[in-house]
């Protein structure tokens, strides 16, 4: 009796093995390696952390150093005086002792991860505040490199925070989170979008230029106009319909 279940044993693993040969063959298996990936997502997440971490090297390597290395190919810095050519502008600039400070606290992102939009706050060398954003692009290596930066401190500057109670053998401190408000825009279907609304925009005597993600779901926009004036939108698909993520507009210095 017991080599009869030994054997009925040895039978049904010999069948079991027998029917995952014919489910997953070797030529199964082979087309699965040749499948494409999956089309990468937005991750708004990955996004702030390579703001964070831009942020973090330009305080512990030094200001530009940190946006030389975090620029992508044709990164353009505007400026008060209009676009620059990062590269080249960065290579002339040595690092000052004390770097501006910064972190995001929204993003947005394309659907299929290849574009996004940082903006955040800053606080400046002389203890000024202000607003910046910044574009991301996804690489090759799967990691983001900024292609589009501008900011400019608040005018006028916030009212100054109360100060805290001396602390005693009582007091509790509870540091503050930081909350980063994250976006992914619709992925697009066959048919069920309008075309994008056009790129450039702003006056005839008005510097533009800007972009679109690759699956055609955010795209993003700056101008420089003739009394200096500059500003960045954003928009972004989202229940079939185009809508505006942000606006940024800075005015010239001293208006």
């Amino acid at each position: 009796m017991k080599n009869f279940f030994s054997l009925r044993a040895v039978a049904v693993l010999l069948g079991a093995s027998l029917a995952l040969g014919s489910i997953a063959s070797p030529a199964d298996a082979q087309r699965r390696r040749e499948l494409p990936p999956l089309p990468p997502v937005g991750e708004p997440g990955k996004v702030a952390a390579a703001d964070i971490a831009f942020a973090k090297a330009a305080r512990e390597d030094g200001q530009w150093t940190a946006f030389r290395r975090f620029a992508a190919d044709g990164a353009i810095l505007h400026g008060e005086e209009g676009p620059n050519d990062a590269a080249p502008w960065l290579a002339a600039q040595k690092d000052p002792d004390k770097p501006v400070q910064w972190g995001p606290n929204s993003i947005w992102s394309s659907c299929d991860g290849s574009l996004a939009v940082s903006f955040g706050r800053f606080q400046n060398a002389e203890g000024l505040f202000g607003s910046y954003a910044t574009v991301w692009e996804l690489q090759s290596d799967r990691e983001y490199k900024w292609v589009y930066d501008v900011g400019a401190v608040d005018d006028p500057q916030p009212a100054p925070k109360p100060a805290l109670p001396e602390d005693d053998e009582d007091t509790i401190i509870v540091s503050g989170l930081a909350i980063i408000d994250g976006k992914v825009a619709d992925c697009r279907r066959s048919g069920d979008a309008p075309p994008p609304p056009r790129v450039f925009a702003g006056a005839a005597d008005a510097q533009r230029g800007g972009g679109v993600s690759r699956d055609s779901t955010l795209m993003w926009r700056w101008v420089h106009a003739g009394d200096g004036t500059r500003s960045v939108e954003v928009d972004y698909l989202r229940e079939g319909a185009w809508q505006q993520a942000m606006e940024f507009r800075i005015p010239p210095q001293g208006q």
